[in-house]
């Protein structure tokens, strides 16, 4: 086993010399923040080596899943919403990423290999988890600042869908752009 990866420390080491020269108070957390940083670390490797070692196409897309299951609980999460929150965030999050990534497949992009298929669904299920929070929140204060406008059209006769059509729109363009 190599340790080379604990010549890092030498980053945490002046950080911590800095913070005792500076008087910051932070010493005591920064090191137990960087040993636990090195174990979480650890023992994700130890997981990936399993993970990595996986040919059973449901195992692979039980441990996709699990990703998007938490992804969804981190968005529910993450926008405040209420009870059917954790749905709406886990069909977005789980549709959205599974359309991406059967693509990568269908068209050879990635192959259905563990190596490949985990940390690339990872980082879609990430991105979709990005894009449905922003998308949420900007929609939530777009019509936190339009209430008026709102209020005027469900008064005219104009519908819930109707009134919010303008807000889905600006708020879906927003969470688009890279």
């Amino acid at each position: 086993m190599e340790y080379k990866f604990l010549l890092s420390y030498i980053l945490i080491l002046i950080a911590l010399y800095y913070s005792y020269r500076e008087r910051l108070g932070i010493e005591r957390s920064l090191l137990i923040n960087s040993l636990r940083a090195l174990i979480q670390l650890l023992l994700l490797g130890y997981l990936l080596v399993f993970v990595f070692r996986l040919k059973n196409p449901f195992e692979l897309f039980g441990i996709l899943f699990v990703m998007v299951l938490f992804a969804s609980y981190t968005a529910q999460k993450r926008v405040n919403l209420r009870e059917k929150g954790y749905i709406t965030a886990f069909l977005s999050i789980f549709l959205a990423s599974s359309i991406v990534i059967f693509t990568l497949l269908m068209f050879g992009i990635i192959s259905f290999q563990p190596n490949q298929i985990i940390p690339v669904g990872g980082m879609i299920i990430g991105n979709s988890l990005n894009v449905y929070s922003l998308t949420v929140d900007r929609m939530k204060g777009e019509a936190k600042n339009t209430i008026d406008i709102i209020e005027n059209i469900t008064a005219v006769g104009g519908s819930l869908k109707d009134a919010f059509y303008f807000i889905k729109k600006n708020a879906v363009r927003s969470a688009l752009i890279p």
